[in-house]
């Protein structure tokens, strides 16, 4: 960077500035959470339905035929997931404080039974390392804050609209601006090809995993097992930590509701199908290039919660991933998306 006088500026004044630029960006984003979340969450949604909207584009359906059907489609997975999961929501977050006082209740409880194996444990102990109403208390804001962000489906819907006419001119508009157009709209193809293929695999896999944890939370016969499978849903776009979290409020309910054993076959089960679909099926099909590392995914689960709330922890993981594609499509900043990824490229062998 150069001053008005022709100067080369100091790497350290660079660096102030662009972070300066960087706190006063993401104070408004902060700022702005409350318009910013439906908008993301209409790109990530534009994102997942681009594919077939293309697939019909190349078997010569009209365009405004082919985004009536995707919009028809997601009008009805939306009438679907109002009808049978907003009343469970609803009901969850009404009987809450319910809950939460039966949880404090058991503890009480497991607190007297170590106090007489020779255990010293003071509520001030139990308060602060042992309180699942805490749990109990953040899956309900999670779910209220989601919630809050469908009353604005009919804006989320509208900008998915706009954006799914913007993708399919978007390459003719790439060739009538520039001179040369070939190496743009093969670096733009090569980007929006991982970020569709990543996003279409990873809500297919989410998919799985919330119908297999609705299975077996109904079989087990535990409240709002249709609800739990949504947040195993939604709550998988995490890798690692976001399992976990899933599991937890689903757990503390079987116990509140069935007792210990079910308990453990609510964890085994979460345990079973996160190991299977994480470990097993997932690398198979993604590859390890998409990956991110455990670090990174628990930095950007705490950044993108404080700036954009609840919400913004869903989306954590996919606005990374994405950034993490856009760096690895360029040779100047790959470099970023290897430290974001779990582990370095592998390099060709040498020739002997």
């Amino acid at each position: 960077m150069e001053t008005p006088q022709g100067r080369e500026m100091p790497r350290v004044a660079v660096m102030m500035i662009t972070g300066a630029c960087f706190v006063i960006i993401i104070a408004g984003m902060k700022a702005a959470a409350d318009i910013l979340v439906p908008f993301f969450l209409a790109i990530f949604i534009a994102i997942i339905f681009t594919p077939p909207l293309f697939w019909m584009q190349r078997k010569r359906v009209p365009t405004i035929i082919a985004i009536l059907f995707i919009i028809t489609l997601m009008v009805a997975i939306g009438y679907l997931l109002a009808r049978f999961v907003g009343g469970s929501i609803n009901e969850f977050t009404n009987a809450l404080p319910e809950y939460r006082e039966t949880l404090i209740a058991k503890s009480t409880s497991l607190q007297s039974w170590l106090n007489k194996m020779g255990i010293e444990v003071t509520d001030q102990m139990l308060r602060k390392h042992l309180n699942p109403g805490v749990a109990m208390q953040m899956a309900g804001k999670t779910l209220t804050a989601l919630g809050g962000v469908l009353t604005n489906a009919f804006l989320i819907l509208l900008t998915v609209i706009f954006i799914l006419f913007e993708a399919a001119g978007f390459p003719n508009k790439i060739r009538a601006a520039l001179k040369s157009p070939e190496k743009s709209l093969s670096n733009f193809g090569q980007f929006t090809e991982s970020v569709n293929r990543y996003l279409a695999l990873k809500s297919l896999l989410s998919l799985l995993t919330g119908v297999l944890v609705w299975i077996w939370l109904s079989i087990l016969g535990v409240d709002y097992p249709i609800l739990w499978g949504l947040v195993a849903f939604l709550f998988n776009y995490i890798p690692n930590i976001g399992s976990i979290i899933a599991a937890v409020p689903a757990v503390l309910l079987a116990l509140i509701q069935l007792g210990p054993l079910h308990t453990l076959l609510t964890a085994a089960g979460y345990f079973a199908i996160n190991t299977g679909i994480g470990n097993l099926i997932e690398p198979r099909l993604m590859g390890g290039r998409l990956g991110l590392s455990t670090l990174v995914v628990f930095l950007s689960l705490v950044f993108w919660g404080w700036v954009l709330g609840p919400v913004g922890m869903l989306l954590s993981v996919p606005l990374t991933m994405v950034l993490k594609i856009a760096l690895g499509s360029n040779e100047e900043t790959q470099w970023l998306a290897v430290i974001l990824g779990k582990e370095a490229l592998q390099e060709p062998p040498m020739a002997e």
